[in-house]
């Protein structure tokens, strides 16, 4: 008998299936898709659909099913972080909605910064009003408020709340 306020295994695959494809739309939409590697705001090498990391250099190019796979990849990672780091009944009752918003928070700031936050911190607590109002923090780049970052955490903030009563 499962127990009451547990998801199983296979509602749980749905909901990750619906973050992903939730996370895909919201970081596509902020971060944009380039063939050729290009500085990012703060002069990051970044080429496809955000992704940065020490492979990446200037003048490199790639397909757009590769830029797909990265893509995957880099929310894949975020998705672990989210696991890795929720209280475990705090992880089984995430909603696909907020679970994208961290998946594109944590794909935007790293994983290092989503685990000494006072966002992780609060939503662990059960405190996930104020947890998602965390997110309007992250606005700054290189000690600039950025206002493409603003506009990014409106929406993984709007995404973040939904479900959670006024």
């Amino acid at each position: 008998m499962k127990k009451p306020g547990r998801i199983g295994a296979g509602a749980l695959g749905a909901a990750l299936g619906g973050a992903l494809s939730l996370s895909i739309q919201v970081v596509s939409y902020f971060e944009g898709t380039s063939l050729e590697t290009y500085p990012d705001p703060v002069g990051i090498p970044t080429i496809c659909t955000g992704h940065t990391g020490p492979t990446v250099a200037l003048h490199q190019t790639r397909s757009p099913e590769e830029c797909t796979e990265l893509l995957k990849g880099d929310l894949g990672q975020a998705f672990d972080a989210i696991n890795a780091s929720l209280a475990p009944d705090i992880n089984q009752t995430l909603p696909p909605t907020r679970r994208a918003a961290l998946a594109s928070f944590i794909f935007n700031v790293g994983e290092g910064a989503f685990q000494q936050s006072t966002l992780l911190k609060r939503l662990n607590a059960g405190q996930t009003r104020a947890a998602c109002d965390q997110l309007s923090r992250w606005v700054y780049a290189s000690g600039r408020k950025m206002s493409g970052l603003v506009k990014r955490r409106e929406a993984e903030r709007a995404l973040c709340l939904i479900g959670i009563d006024s």
